[in-house]
């Protein structure tokens, strides 16, 4: 998989050489090729450099960020944007929401929840791609098969040994093959898929925390509430109970 390219979008140069110094983006596939420093600086910067990440501020001058993302999806509908911004209210992320924000990151970033969210950003990259592309290579193809089969038997207890086994291939290969065609370790994918389908149970049905459990792949509830909130850093419960606050 190639380098992810990523912007920067933020006012304060504090904040943009923080990204740029203390998160590894080598360590996670991707590069930064270009700043902006206010809203329409950002929207030039979207055209002229094309990248597939955008990290943006909401509070910018000249344009705010979620003005930015509204114009830049006009041209740019599959580029993925990250909110980072020092502004922890309920109506700036449910405009977030409406403009299919991938992550909204408050300030003081936390760049190991942070490493998760561009890992997570290079699965969803890759799923969109796979999707759209009718004709696959070899290793396109294999890779492909192994997601499907991962997302129809993710109750199940499955591992690189039952994909190998399942597939007739070395679960080397199969490590190696998450890596250069996803960009994150088998284990990253696993665990990011099995979060998703998570989420939507806890959102969409009445299910118990231990039958989500069961049907997201862990056993033991106990095991999926720590790596649930480890992921998204409130417990099963709490994130149910924040949905429906919302709603009402």
């Amino acid at each position: 998989m190639n380098k992810l390219k990523v912007l920067l979008a933020d006012d304060e140069i504090m904040i943009r050489e923080g990204f740029k110094r203390l998160f590894d983006w080598e360590a996670h596939d991707c590069e930064v090729v270009g700043e902006a420093a206010d809203g329409m600086e950002a929207l030039t910067k979207i055209d002229s450099l094309n990248p597939d990440i955008a990290i943006m501020d909401i509070n910018m001058p000249i344009m705010n960020g979620l003005k930015v993302i509204q114009m830049a999806r006009l041209k740019h509908p599959d580029m993925a944007f990250v909110i980072v911004s020092g502004y922890d209210d309920f109506a700036y992320c449910r405009e977030a929401l409406r403009l299919q924000i991938t992550d909204y990151i408050l300030k003081p970033v936390n760049y190991e929840e942070f490493g998760s969210c561009i890992d997570n950003l290079k699965i969803a990259l890759f799923q969109r791609s796979a999707a759209k592309n009718d004709v696959p290579q070899e290793e396109e193809r294999t890779i492909h098969g192994l997601t499907r089969y991962l997302q129809e038997h993710l109750a199940e207890d499955v591992s690189l040994s039952v994909l190998a086994d399942e597939f007739h291939l070395n679960p080397q290969y199969i490590s190696q093959l998450f890596k250069s065609e996803i960009g994150v370790n088998f284990l990253a994918y696993l665990t990011n898929i099995r979060m998703e389908r998570a989420k939507s149970l806890l959102l969409t049905t009445s299910m118990s925390i231990a039958e989500v459990s069961e049907q997201a792949g862990y056993g033991d509830y106990r095991v999926f509430t720590k790596v649930f909130k480890k992921n998204e850093g409130v417990t099963p419960s709490q994130y149910r109970r924040d949905f429906l606050t919302q709603e009402m």
